[in-house]
């Protein structure tokens, strides 16, 4: 998802991203452990992606 998509989220849906994105890394994460996993990049990015949506609800909370 892009950046500026999320900007324009509100809190209680970037939760709700958070979650699905938390479960997303799980899988990843156990399918990597289990060389199951075709395209690694897939688990950085996902990570990153986590990265920014917390980012964005902690700078929502604060300002």
């Amino acid at each position: 998802m892009e950046l500026d998509e999320l900007k324009q989220m509100s809190v209680a849906d970037l939760r709700i991203k958070e979650r699905e994105t938390r479960e997303e890394i799980f899988r990843l994460r156990v399918k990597l452990r289990t060389n199951q996993l075709d395209n690694p990049a897939n688990y950085r990015k996902s990570r990153r992606e986590l990265a920014r949506i917390l980012t964005l609800i902690s700078a929502q909370r604060s300002g």
